[in-house]
């Protein structure tokens, strides 16, 4: 059965609206209605959506204007204008701005029906060509690292750059900020792609048992060496090793990966012998690698040697822009494998999201994504599905969703210096839905001191 297309109808007119609503459920699609365009893209920010009918002319953001905004949040919604000015000129227009097609007040059934018809099957098709190209390239490619934040925007470019080249890479960032993700991407569009990536945990393996995973071992070698066995290198010959948890390897073990960098030959333990290796290396750390060296934890050689090309991963909490389109990827994910049908995520928890300070990261958010998704019992995510701790650690005796609301808008307006068109793009809100807040906070704050 083919993925339900969801439909939503804004209007100013909440007759247009109802009506719309009814005659399209009727016609057995999924249909949401918003009475503005701020509205309009709050739904989207929180449901998936395929098709948007848009009034043209609405009290504040105007049809076109909303497409505009909608593609940033969805690139392949399909919008169609309702006019009730149809002149070639607002055709053009709207065409011109990105418009599938119009419409005309009073509606003709059979045009609208026809037209909703063929953008059903236009968007099931772009959904069956995505799902094809993530089944043809492995499930994954540059498009599946969700980020459209600036900071994920200009290391997304980095990491496309450096993927076609054999350079070692070292990814740093807190638990949790996908490191391991980057670093399949890169491999996936390496030339290395048809050959093996090796993932490799140094952190859960202790410093007896490091040496012989990586470089491998000679039957005999020690207590329970019963019979010859590769190491990691050598399984990634002509791919990719990745070294999770890189800070984590003990100093001697440092002094062989540093000369199978350079040198590109390993020897097993418990052997004399040399063997070439083929491979590219992407480590990843949490750590500080710099200090460590200072300390002499790290060799400052390796180091040096690793640090050909760095990735800085920034953590979740600054790149609050991204919150919301990763926890719809996740949504989709999850309701899928669980075989479950979610319109998406309350207006209290989308609040609560985009202020929590997520300290597990992308990681942390993909969980509760799960969780969510497993114990929903509405059409949506809630807060009530949220662990305990997360709430416990967030909540504020008495305040209420409006005050953290307030609180929130008002710590990234001191984040971009008030520069109130950054702080609405941070938040994802129009600048004149933010205008008309702060002034209502001004309003509020003077009567409050009389």
């Amino acid at each position: 059965m083919k993925k339900q297309t969801r439909i939503l109808v804004v209007d100013d007119e909440s007759i247009v609206r109802e009506s719309l609503h009814d005659w399209f459920s009727g016609l057995g699609y999924e249909v949401v209605t918003a009475g503005s365009g701020e509205e309009a893209l709050e739904i989207l920010r929180r449901q998936a959506v395929g098709i948007m009918l848009a009034d043209l002319v609405m009290p504040g953001m105007d049809g076109i204007q909303l497409m505009t905004e909608a593609k940033k949040i969805v690139p392949t919604i399909s919008t169609v204008i309702i006019t009730a000015h149809a002149t070639i000129q607002t055709a053009i227009v709207a065409m011109r701005e990105g418009a599938h097609d119009y419409i005309e007040k009073p509606f003709c059934p059979e045009r609208v029906e026809l037209l909703l018809k063929g953008l059903v099957e236009h968007q099931q098709l772009i959904e069956e060509n995505l799902s094809l190209r993530r089944k043809l390239e492995g499930q994954q490619s540059f498009g599946d690292v969700i980020g459209g934040s600036r900071k994920m925007l200009a290391i997304l470019e980095l990491a496309q750059t450096v993927a076609p080249t054999n350079a070692t890479v070292l990814i740093l960032g807190e638990s949790g900020t996908g490191k391991e993700v980057i670093a399949r991407a890169i491999h996936h569009h390496s030339r290395r792609r048809d050959e093996p990536l090796i993932v490799t945990a140094c952190a859960s393996l202790p410093e007896t048992l490091l040496e012989s995973e990586l470089f491998g071992h000679e039957r005999g070698a020690f207590t329970g060496a019963v019979e010859r066995t590769k190491g990691k290198f050598e399984a990634a010959d002509g791919g990719t090793l990745f070294l999770d948890e890189i800070g984590e390897v003990d100093v001697k073990t440092q002094v062989h990966l540093l000369r199978a960098l350079e040198e590109r030959k390993i020897t097993r333990i418990g052997s004399n012998e040399e063997t070439d290796v083929d491979v590219r290396v992407i480590a990843a750390t949490s750590k500080d690698l710099k200090a460590m060296t200072e300390t002499g934890q790290f060799r400052d050689d390796l180091y040096y040697r690793l640090n050909v090309l760095t990735i800085q991963l920034p953590p979740l909490r600054e790149r609050r822009e991204d919150i919301l389109p990763l926890a719809r990827h996740f949504l989709q994910r999850f309701a899928a494998e669980n075989d479950k049908t979610l319109s998406g995520f309350s207006a209290e928890l989308v609040e609560f999201m985009l202020d929590y300070s997520w300290p597990g990261n992308v990681r942390e958010l993909e969980n509760m994504v799960e969780r969510g998704v497993i114990l929903a019992k509405g059409d949506e995510i809630t807060r009530a599905e949220l662990p305990h701790d997360m709430v416990a650690s967030t909540a504020v005796a008495g305040e209420t969703l409006e005050a953290m609301e307030r609180n929130h808008i008002l710590n990234v307006l001191g984040q971009t210096e008030g520069n109130i068109s950054e702080a609405a793009r941070r938040l994802g809100i129009q600048r004149t839905t933010l205008y008309n807040k702060l002034k209502k906070y001004e309003r509020e704050a003077v009567t409050a001191s009389r």
